[in-house]
């Protein structure tokens, strides 16, 4: 199964907690608290996936964590910010 790295900014008690995806540009998903935050981010993906599937477009490949820190764009928030593994969408799995 394919997982996205996801990069989870929670900036502290009383603010959301947003999530962005280094490899999916757009795809974003955040949650009144850090919980809530992961629990939207499988959806964010699947409408992400679902979006380029109505453009006949696929899914980009996804980074490790280790290729993900070789790149100087992500490295410095992968650094500065919590990282998650969210799973692609199974349709998009088979791409």
């Amino acid at each position: 199964m394919t997982h996205y790295v996801a990069i989870v900014e929670e900036a502290g008690p009383g603010t959301a907690v947003g999530v962005w995806f280094p490899d999916l540009p757009g795809c974003f998903s955040g949650g009144d608290d850090l919980d809530e935050a992961l629990r939207n981010a499988p959806e964010a993906v699947a409408l992400y996936a679902g979006a380029l599937a109505e453009d006949g477009r696929t899914m980009p490949p996804a980074r490790t964590l280790t290729e993900l820190k070789r790149d100087p764009e992500v490295a410095r928030d992968i650094a500065a910010h919590m990282v998650a593994l969210v799973p692609a969408p199974v349709a998009a799995d088979a791409a």
